[in-house]
């Protein structure tokens, strides 16, 4: 009895995706532009990490529920503190937003109280175990780091890739990752979400997943054209449909492991994961739309010359047996 194999993709799918580029990159350059104006025009809501504010350390007498805590919390005037817990059930890290006209003894004695008061309930009493007053000079060194971090990353591409393919390739690559972390971080500011973190650290696994897709795209550009000698575009094609099974296998597989951390991990991770479900969405969509299109205008234009082998190559596959 014969046996098919379960796909959900055919092998190679014949989609001709480099004759909607225009449109690709028509949609990426409006999405582009949303997502700028919306940071140039909203900001980001920053969390404590990156503002400052007040740390409450308290101890139940019973193990607490992290969401009723938030709720009492948002109750008493405290509209989103962060609370997660630690070490024990009945042990919670309160974080709140400094409010105008505190000092920093305000913070860690009248604050702190008014936490104690809104969190506790008449059958789990709390206690204060430890409070201080975080300045926002600590979360302005988090914010440069954090984009000490996006920059040698972005460095690190296009070094990586220039020595591995050609510029115009590092080019590309770079600057579609850029519009994933864009966008993302566009949704951010959009929504006015929280940008803590949590979140940082998502749009720096969004850039890895991201190079990820491009390069393997990019890896069988070159594998095909050494091997077929067609015209770019045709190249192009073919490569993304070879890969599509790949790529959208990959993506969903992620999408459904950060999903079931975005659904269990409670508030302290939804940031994250929400960060990288839009990331392996967008990620996914611009390696197979965005990727090689760039690779078709103006000075990133790929040529038969940039995809032929190299003649040291060829003179070192002359030199074998």
């Amino acid at each position: 009895m014969k046996i098919f194999p379960l796909t959900l993709i055919p092998n190679e799918t014949r989609i001709g995706f480099m004759r909607m580029r225009w449109v690709s990159l028509g949609i990426a350059a409006l999405l582009f532009v949303a997502s700028v104006a919306s940071i140039a025009i909203n900001g980001f809501n920053y969390a404590l990490d990156f503002t400052g504010g007040t740390v409450v350390e308290v101890r139940f007498d019973r193990a607490a529920d992290v969401d009723g805590v938030r709720e009492r919390l948002a109750t008493a005037g405290y509209e989103g503190a962060q609370v997660q817990s630690f070490g024990s059930g009945s042990d919670l890290l309160v974080r709140l937003q400094p409010r105008d006209g505190q000092t920093t003894t305000d913070a860690n004695n009248r604050t702190a109280q008014d936490v104690l008061a809104a969190v506790s309930t008449p059958d789990n009493q709390a206690h204060l175990l430890r409070t201080e007053f975080v300045g926002p000079q600590v979360g302005e060194e988090l914010a440069r780091n954090g984009l000490y971090a996006a920059l040698f990353v972005v460095v690190g591409f296009l070094i990586y890739i220039g020595f591995r393919f050609e510029w115009k390739f590092a080019v590309s690559a770079t600057v579609t990752t850029l519009f994933d972390v864009l966008v993302v971080a566009g949704y951010f500011s959009w929504s006015g979400r929280e940008f803590d973190l949590t979140v940082l650290a998502g749009l720096l696994a969004v850039m890895g997943f991201s190079i990820n897709d491009t390069i393997v795209v990019f890896d069988r550009v070159r594998e095909n054209f050494r091997s077929l000698r067609a015209e770019p575009l045709e190249v192009m094609d073919r490569s993304i449909n070879q890969t599509l099974s790949r790529t959208i296998i990959t993506a969903l597989v992620f999408f459904l492991s950060v999903l079931a951390l975005y659904l269990y991990g409670g508030g302290s991770l939804e940031g994250l994961a929400l960060s990288q479900m839009i990331g392996a969405v967008i990620g996914t969509l611009s390696s197979i739309f965005l990727a090689c299109p760039l690779l078709t205008m103006g000075p990133l234009k790929v040529t038969k010359q940039d995809l032929l082998p190299k003649a040291k190559d060829e003179a070192a596959l002359a030199r074998r047996p």
